[in-house]
C-alpha cells in the first residue's frame, strides 16, 4: 500500500496550473522589490524621482491589493465564468500592467499597473488552485500537491529576488527593460495555460458551484450542485474563518521579520541600517536582499520534503495529524524565529552577531511558512462547500493585506521599546497562540466534519 500511494503520479495538469504560479511569481517578486527603488531613483539613473516615504507607500499598496482582490475573483468564479478563463484573463491583465511600467514616466502609469495587477491576480490566484485541486480525485493527495505546488512558487520567486531584480543595479539594464520581461513572463503564462487545456479535463470548465465535488470520502462523492448550504456546511466555513484569522497574526510576524532582519541586522550604507550582524563571507559582502533568497529556496527544497511526509503520514495506522496542528506548528516556528534574533541580540553584546543567526531565523520563517501557507490552500479545498468555494480561496489570501496594513505599524511601535523586551513578548504572543491553535485542533476537526 505504501509504495502504491507514495509512486502514484499526478497528472500532467497539475504541472500547467503549478508551473503557472512559477511565471506570475516570478514577475510579481521581481517588481515588488525593484517597485520603490525605481520609484525613488531620480530622472537620471531611470526612475521617477519620488522621495522614499512615497516609494515605500506605493509598494506597500501594490503588495496589499493583490491580496484583497482574489475573494472578488474567487465569487466571480463560483457564480459566473469558468475558473479557467478567470485565470487565462488575470494572466493577461497581469502582464497588460507590467507593460504600463515599461512605459511609464510618471505616477499615472504605476498606478494603472497596480489596478491591473490587482485585478488580474484577483482572478488568477485563488482560482489556478481551486482548478488544480480539482484534479484529484483523492483528498489525502491534496497536501502532498499543494506542498509541490508551493515549491512551484518558490521557484518563480527565487528566479525573481536572485537573478532578475539584480539586472538594473549590477548589469546596468534599465528599470523598465526588467518591467518589460515581467510583462513577457505573463503572457508566455497566459499561452502555456491556454494551450494546455486538454491536459485538465474536465477541472474549471464550469463555475465552481457547478462543478462538482470529487473527492472520495468513504467510498462516496460529495455532490453540492444548487444545494443551500447546509448546518455542517457553515461549520466548516466556521473552521476556514477562524484559522484564517489565525493566519493574519502569523504574516503580521512573517513579514515584520524582514524589517528587523534588514534593518537592525542588516547591512547597508543608510542612517536606518544598524549592522547589527556581520555579513561578509571572507571578502564577500553578501547583498541584504538574498534573505529573500534563502526563503524562497528553502522552501523550493522543502516542498518535495513535505510533500513526500504528508503523503507517508496519511497512510499510517493511525493516519495523519490533524491539519490544524499543522497549521499550530507554522505559528510556533515563526515564534521561535523571533526567539532567534533575540538570542542573536544577547549574543552580539556592543558587537555584530555572527550571519548564521540571521540565516537560522530566515530557515524557521521557511519552515513554518512551508508547514503554516500550502495547507490552507489543501484544507480549502477539502472542506469548503463547492458554492462557495472560490469565494474561500480568495479570502485566505486576504489575511495578507491585513498583514500588509498592520506589520509597518508593529514595527514602528516596536522601535521605541528595548529590542529584547519587544521581539520576545512579540515571540512569546505567537507561540502561545500556536499553542492555542494546537489545543482548539480536536474541537475545529469536529466542524471540519460536520454533516
Amino acid at each position: 500500500m505504501e509504495t502504491a500511494v507514495s509512486k502514484k503520479k499526478r497528472p500532467f495538469g497539475f504541472y500547467v496550473c503549478a508551473i503557472g504560479f512559477t511565471f506570475e511569481r516570478c514577475a510579481f517578486y521581481t517588481v515588488k522589490y525593484l517597485l520603490a527603488i525605481w520609484i525613488a531613483t531620480n530622472a537620471a539613473g531611470g526612475g521617477l524621482g519620488l522621495t522614499d516615504a512615497d516609494a515605500s507607500l506605493v509598494a506597500a499598496l501594490f503588495v496589499a491589493f493583490t491580496y484583497i482582490t482574489p475573494v472578488i475573483g474567487g465569487y466571480v468564479a463560483d457564480y459566473w465564468l469558468s475558473p479557467r478563463i478567470c485565470v487565462a484573463a488575470g494572466m493577461i491583465l497581469m502582464g497588460l500592467g507590467y507593460l504600463c511600467t515599461w512605459r511609464a514616466d510618471s505616477m499615472f502609469l504605476v498606478w494603472m499597473m497596480i489596478i491591473l495587477v490587482s485585478i488580474g491576480t484577483g482572478l488568477f490566484k485563488g482560482n489556478l488552485s481551486g482548478v488544480n485541486g480539482l484534479l484529484f480525485e483523492d483528498k489525502d493527495e491534496l497536501n502532498s500537491a499543494f506542498s509541490i505546488q508551493y515549491s512551484f512558487v518558490n521557484i518563480g520567486s527565487f528566479i525573481g529576488t536572485t537573478f532578475i531584480a539584480i539586472l538594473p543595479v549590477t548589469f546596468g539594464f534599465s528599470f523598465n527593460f526588467v518591467f518589460l520581461l515581467c510583462a513577457i513572463f505573463l503572457f508566455a503564462d497566459a499561452i502555456w495555460f491556454i494551450s494546455n487545456q486538454r491536459f485538465l479535463g474536465n477541472a474549471g470548465k464550469k463555475p465552481f458551484k457547478n462543478d462538482q465535488r470529487q473527492f472520495v470520502s468513504k467510498g462516496k462523492k460529495e455532490a453540492e450542485e444548487n444545494k443551500p448550504l447546509t448546518s455542517g456546511d457553515k461549520k466548516r466555513i466556521a473552521a476556514i474563518i477562524l484559522v484564517t484569522l489565525f493566519s493574519v497574526v502569523f504574516w503580521i510576524v512573517w513579514y515584520m521579520a524582514y524589517m528587523p532582519a534588514y534593518y537592525y541586522f542588516g547591512w547597508g550604507n543608510g542612517e536606518n541600517f544598524l549592522n547589527h550582524a556581520n555579513w561578509m563571507i571572507g571578502s564577500f559582502h553578501v547583498p541584504t536582499s538574498w534573505f529573500d533568497s534563502v526563503n524562497a529556496l528553502t522552501c523550493i527544497v522543502l516542498g518535495p520534503v513535505f510533500a513526500l511526509l504528508w503523503a507517508r503520514m496519511a497512510i499510517r495506522p493511525q493516519g495523519d495529524i490533524s491539519m490544524f496542528k499543522k497549521t499550530a506548528i507554522g505559528m510556533i516556528l515563526v515564534g521561535v524565529a523571533f526567539v532567534v534574533m533575540v538570542l542573536a541580540d544577547i549574543v552580539r553584546g556592543d558587537g555584530q552577531c555572527s550571519l548564521l543567526w540571521i540565516v537560522l531565523v530566515s530557515l524557521l520563517m521557511s519552515i513554518g511558512e512551508m508547514v503554516f501557507s500550502p495547507l490552507g490552500n489543501s484544507f480549502i479545498t477539502m472542506l469548503a462547500p463547492a458554492k462557495v468555494m472560490g469565494a474561500l480561496l480568495g479570502f485566505w489570501p486576504i489575511a495578507v493585506f491585513f498583514a500588509t496594513l498592520i506589520y509597518p505599524k508593529l514595527y514602528a511601535y516596536l522601535k521605541t521599546v528595548p529590542f529584547q523586551i519587544g521581539y520576545g513578548i512579540v515571540a512569546a504572543v505567537v507561540i502561545v497562540m500556536g499553542i492555542i491553535l494546537w489545543l482548539l485542533s480536536s474541537r475545529l476537526d469536529q466542524l471540519a466534519k460536520a454533516e
